[in-house]
């Protein structure tokens, strides 16, 4: 799968993304550091990568409808430390064999997962 690490999460998100055999670039890489949310997606929409953020704009599905998308993770934490989003990534990566994120939202809390779209 293809991936894009927003900019409120480590870069090293991509790391753990690219050692479990995926494709995954950050917004950095682009130089869309500071871009408005709507550019990211766009650019995601048309690089088909589905956007992991911590940012809980993007779990509004009226706003950001994940049928027209590859899909978004939202990480959701009560504390955004660098190593508990980690963490939390690394938890999820797992899950993406098991459930479909193509055109779905995905909203990834420590004790659940809840999945928006598709429907």
């Amino acid at each position: 799968m293809k991936f894009k690490i927003d900019q409120n999460l480590p870069i090293e998100a991509a790391d753990l993304l690219m050692a479990a055999g995926h494709d995954a670039m950050t917004v950095y890489q682009q130089s869309l550091g500071g871009a408005s949310d709507e550019r990211i997606v766009d650019v995601c929409k048309d690089e088909g990568r589905i956007l992991i953020t911590a940012d809980l704009d993007l779990s509004d599905i009226r706003r950001y409808p994940p049928a027209q998308t590859p899909g978004y993770m939202v990480l959701r934490l009560p504390r955004q430390s660098k190593q508990a989003l980690l963490d939390l990534l690394a938890k999820a990566i797992p899950m993406l064999s098991a459930h479909p994120i193509n055109g779905r939202l995905w909203i990834v809390e420590p004790d659940r997962l809840r999945i928006r779209g598709g429907e």
